[in-house]
């Protein structure tokens, strides 16, 4: 079961975020030859994404891997309520492991 985490980004900055993989023990998951993705969508229902998130492996040993958007990507996205998820993949075995809500926030200074 994946864990649900809430995150909120500002339009037109940069975002960032460190997601670590665990075991039901609490131990680390050895991400070596595992590969991630991500996306936001406005329901779960929706067809297609509203944005991926660029994913890069930041510490495979200790199960960290980075979700990254740029400013032009998140000044791109309406303000409001959205869902995301992340997905890694060994194979052909996809384990969602981060899930939750994405609340993007309106900017002021353009």
């Amino acid at each position: 079961m994946a864990v649900i985490s809430n995150i909120f980004i500002d339009s037109g900055a940069d975002f960032t975020t460190t997601v670590t993989v665990t075991d039901s023990s609490g131990s680390a998951v050895d991400l070596t030859n595992y590969t991630h993705a991500a996306q936001i969508r406005k329901t779960y229902e929706s067809a297609s994404a509203t944005v991926s998130f660029t994913t890069a492996t930041s510490d495979a040993t200790a199960g960290q891997f980075t979700l990254v958007l740029t400013n032009a990507q998140t000044a791109a996205i309406d303000h409001g309520r959205y869902v995301y998820d992340a997905v890694i993949t060994t194979g052909s075995t996809k384990t969602r492991v981060v899930e939750g809500m994405v609340t993007i926030n309106p900017r002021v200074t353009q």
